[in-house]
């Protein structure tokens, strides 16, 4: 089927479309009601279907012909270590564990706080909490103890399981002593912590509260239980405006039926191939694309412990993709921002035969023009820029390499996915027309898989999310359509400044800036200006073996913004910087440079990735003079 023809039909018949997609699970109770608003108002899919997801993703593939393949491919670089899992011992583990966590009181409904690094054995919390119904609710490894009580208050789990220790490239982070202060400062009071001992760094349990992972994986095992499509299966917590996080509720059936249709309609993976997504079960897309959607599909999926760069080196991405035949990957584009600037002529990749590879997928932040370009001269296959949300779990906008794929164009991801009627939206709340940017929304109902709700907060989420645009899920984002039908997402809209009452996207101004051949990475932010309103500025971080002039890069820079946006941008100043403040997925803190150099107070974020660099980064304004 012809994309045009797909996307259509799953907005113009969304019932017919997701019914058939619904078909390819086995359901316990096949849905007959596909789509209904519940008592708060909230559209449902698939009401009166029951499934468990576990069930979904491992015995089923276990009793039809899979059971010996490949489930999970474990690489861990920074502890020296390898290994696989077939579809059976993964399924036979989360059996055995699901019955621990069922002797230590956890139930249907019950929540499950999940901190773990990234080893096989998270995937085997995940799926155990998946087989009991219980709701399990992943923390980034490595979180502090504040951030993690507060999401201890919020989900209220029964059991939290950790390890004892994560590991960074130089260094080994304990866990137990993050964890243990973060239940003292607590209200709620989990009743077990169950701890994966590791041997770079063990520590002490304590009984009767603390439970050693080996006694745990010992209790008999259990079978999935049924719930309702519409039970929730995870709560996922994404920062809030507020300062408090917002926890994302995932269902069940709707996220299992979306992720199984989006391997192989965005990503054109066949069951049996190898996916690698190299993030942290810890975001949304470690969830969707490391936990799940792999394993839903019959494909086998990768556990990277390590980084796109040294471990050992800026090869490890392509190194894998032969030695595992990966099919498919998937990263956030400053990961090969990374790459780049530790090898900026790609040279790296004439050591590995990557000729498994269909496509890369990049997503997570916009990806730059400039990072586009070096990547798809580099490699022998499309280089795909689709976007998404934690709040959609999968994606909004793509090129979808199942159906047929389209002529890409840089600084955009294509067109909407099936099932999302994408709309950009002026203030008046009308329809804006091409190459106008207003706000991106997307036409309720959502498809399947996205949230259903923020947990215990039913009117945050109406709030945050249903009321600015009534009709219509506010994402938060700016963007336009191009009159080929193209969305271009320029960033969030509070990324728009208004220099002298002119609107323009800082995230074009970066395009402009990280073209110079001298830059390997850049932010644009607004700062107050008395008579024009704001003014940009840019934050740059030079490619290694750039020996410029830091003034002359910065005349050179305002020439380019002038020649492609003209005058009217008012760019003058560049600061080069050694580093950029980033939480750990990647994203750069713009808000929170602008709130530095307005001399604004700022939280500093819990998912931020080195707090070190803010105070680099403000002591580089002042000795600009750019604080106000």
């Amino acid at each position: 089927m012809t994309y045009k023809a797909e996307y259509e039909r799953s907005i113009n018949q969304p019932e017919d479309f997701w019914r058939e997609q619904a078909e390819q699970l086995p359901w316990y109770k096949k849905p007959t009601r596909i789509l209904e608003k519940d008592e708060k108002g909230a559209w449902r899919w698939f009401v009166d279907g029951e499934l468990n997801t576990s069930y979904c993703a491992l015995d089923y593939h276990v009793e039809n012909g899979r059971a010996e393949q490949t489930a999970v491919i474990y690489d861990s670089p920074v502890t020296d270590s390898k290994s696989k899992l077939t579809y059976r011992q993964l399924r036979d583990q989360v059996a055995t564990f699901a019955g621990g966590l069922r002797k230590l009181g956890v139930e249907k409904g019950d929540r499950v706080v999940i901190y773990m690094p990234m080893v096989p054995e998270a995937l085997v919390a995940i799926y155990a909490c998946a087989r009991l119904g219980a709701v399990h609710s992943v923390v980034f490894g490595g979180f502090a103890p504040h951030e993690l009580a507060v999401r201890i208050d919020d989900a209220q789990p029964k059991v939290i399981v950790s390890a004892s220790c994560g590991i960074e490239v130089s260094k080994v982070i304990p866990y137990k002593g993050m964890l243990d202060e973060a239940i003292s400062q607590a209200q709620h009071k989990p009743d077990h912590l169950v701890v994966l001992q590791r041997p770079q760094q063990t520590c002490e349990l304590k009984a009767p509260m603390d439970v050693d992972w080996e006694e745990v994986s010992k209790a008999d095992p259990v079978d999935p239980v049924p719930v309702k499509a519409t039970d929730p299966l995870y709560v996922l917590y994404t920062s809030g405006t507020t300062g408090k996080p917002k926890g994302v509720v995932r269902d069940n059936g709707g996220h299992a039926v979306a992720l199984k249709y989006s391997m192989k309609t965005v990503y054109n993976i066949d069951p049996g191939e190898v996916f690698m997504a190299a993030s942290d079960v810890g975001w949304v897309v470690g969830h969707s694309y490391i936990v799940y959607a792999p394993l839903l599909a019959g494909c086998t999926t990768v556990v990277y412990e390590g980084k796109p760069v040294k471990t050992p080196d800026s090869g490890a991405f392509w190194r894998m993709i032969e030695e595992y035949k990966i099919s498919g990957f998937f990263t956030a584009p400053t990961a090969f921002r990374a790459v780049k600037k530790e090898d900026p002529e790609g040279k790296m990749l004439a050591k590995y035969d990557i000729s498994s590879l269909k496509a890369m997928f990049l997503a997570g932040e916009r990806l730059d023009p400039p990072t586009y370009h070096w990547l798809n001269e580099l490699l022998p296959v499309p280089v795909i820029d689709h976007w998404w949300q934690t709040e959609t779990g999968w994606a909004i906008a793509g090129n979808m390499m199942g159906l047929e794929a389209v002529q890409p164009k840089a600084g955009s991801a294509t067109y909407p996915t099936p099932g999302f009627n994408v709309q950009i939206l002026d203030s008046k709340g009308e329809q804006a027309p091409a190459n106008e940017e207003g706000s991106v929304c997307i036409k309720l109902p959502m498809p399947p898989g996205c949230l259903t709700s923020v947990w215990g907060d039913h009117a945050r989420y109406e709030s945050s999310y249903m009321a600015a645009y009534p009709g219509y899920y506010l994402t938060g984002d700016g963007g336009k359509f191009d009159e080929e039908g193209y969305l271009f997402i320029m960033g969030r809209t509070d990324d728009v400044i208004n220099v002298a009452g002119h609107r323009l996207s800082t995230g074009e101004m970066e395009e402009i800036v990280a073209s110079h051949p001298g830059v390997a990475e850049c932010a644009v932010i607004g700062v107050a200006d008395e008579l024009k309103g704001q003014l940009p500025v840019g934050l740059v971080i030079t490619k290694d073996g750039w020996d410029g002039d830091p003034a002359e890069l910065e005349k050179e820079l305002a020439a380019l913004v002038r020649k492609e946006i003209g005058a009217i941008a008012c760019y003058r100043q560049t600061l080069v910087v050694d580093r950029l403040p980033k939480t750990r997925s990647g994203k750069i803190l713009r808000k929170i440079l602008r709130n530095i150099a307005d001399g604004k107070e700022y939280q500093v974020p819990s998912t931020i990735d080195d707090p070190a660099s803010l105070s680099e980064i403000e002591d580089a304004m002042k000795g600009q003079g750019l604080v106000s």
